[in-house]
């Protein structure tokens, strides 16, 4: 396990693993998770690429799946240590070096929990760049000195936390070379404002109007395949806790795109298994599939 002398951000306290939903509930925060397979050396590796976000700063952590351990460099980004904005870091996985490189100094974010443009993080293996996000890989690959991986790291899956009163939206990529469409969940009711009583949710994608629940009350759980554009997209939601849970509550949504020429598989039913947890849905592994994966955990607050 690699020594950190960067310093831990409060997204990530020591003890806690970014995905800690006691942490998340206590400060807040918007956390993105998105987990590539990818190729190094001769091992399929997952690695893991998270963005934190709260009201003091920005966290980026970067781990790799190990054989008995996970590999992690964490990074924190607070608007008066720029030198943190730009660096690297190497640890070893099963003896072999890895690298971390990042630049953020001009990164965008414009409200958003992981930038939006001008940034990169790369992840080097031997003289291979084995991942490697951001629009300005020609950088990354100038800073690293090494050749794209000759084989592409794949995402398979996407987790976030998001925070709201009615209201959630997020950015998506269907398919990895595609472009990014803006989803946004919406949950209205019929009885002045409360939340038990006539309840209706609405689900678009880049502004269409794609799902309308009518009395979720009775519908808070189920899934439906939908057309858009040239895809068809599965989503499934679970909207118990925003409900009939008291305190804090958070919906989870898994939305699964697919070509039109396969056949998504269902999504199974909801176990009895703790909220918040990936496999709070039964026998759903998203690392398992072979299709891109999006778990959204949307936190209402009062």
């Amino acid at each position: 396990m690699m020594h950190d002398p960067i310093g831990i951000p409060a997204c990530f306290s020591a003890g806690d693993k970014p995905e800690d939903f006691t942490t998340i509930i206590k400060s807040g925060q918007s956390v993105f998770m998105s987990v590539y397979k990818t190729n190094i050396g001769d091992q399929s590796r997952l690695i893991t690429v998270t963005w934190c976000k709260n009201l003091l700063l920005h966290g980026l952590s970067v781990s790799v799946d190990g054989p008995e351990t996970e590999y992690a460099c964490k990074v924190e980004l607070k608007p008066w240590n720029f030198w943190r904005k730009q660096g690297s870091k190497c640890f070893v996985v099963d003896g072999k070096p890895l690298d971390i490189f990042w630049d953020l100094k001009s990164a965008k974010f414009h409200g958003e929990t992981e930038p939006i443009s001008e940034y990169y993080v790369a992840v080097v293996s031997g003289e291979e760049v084995v991942l490697v996000l951001g629009d300005m890989k020609k950088d990354a690959y100038r800073k690293t000195g090494c050749r794209p991986a000759l084989i592409d790291p794949v995402l398979v899956s996407r987790k976030e936390h998001v925070f709201g009163k009615k209201k959630f939206q997020t950015r998506v990529k269907f398919h990895e070379k595609g472009v990014f469409h803006e989803i946004s969940i919406e949950c209205m009711n019929r009885n002045n404002g409360n939340l038990v009583g006539d309840s209706e949710m609405e689900i678009r994608i880049d502004g269409e109007l794609m799902i309308h629940v009518k009395h979720l009350q009775w519908k808070f759980r189920g899934n439906e395949l939908i057309h858009f554009k040239k895809a068809m997209v599965e989503v499934y939601w679970d909207v118990h806790d925003w409900l009939f849970s008291p305190g804090l509550r958070h919906a989870l949504f898994i939305i699964k795109p697919s070509s039109p020429a396969t056949s998504p598989p269902r999504l199974p039913p909801v176990s009895p298994s703790p909220a918040g947890d990936c496999g709070s849905v039964e026998g759903f592994d998203p690392i398992c599939l072979y299709e891109f994966c999006l778990f959204l955990y949307a936190w209402k607050v009062e």
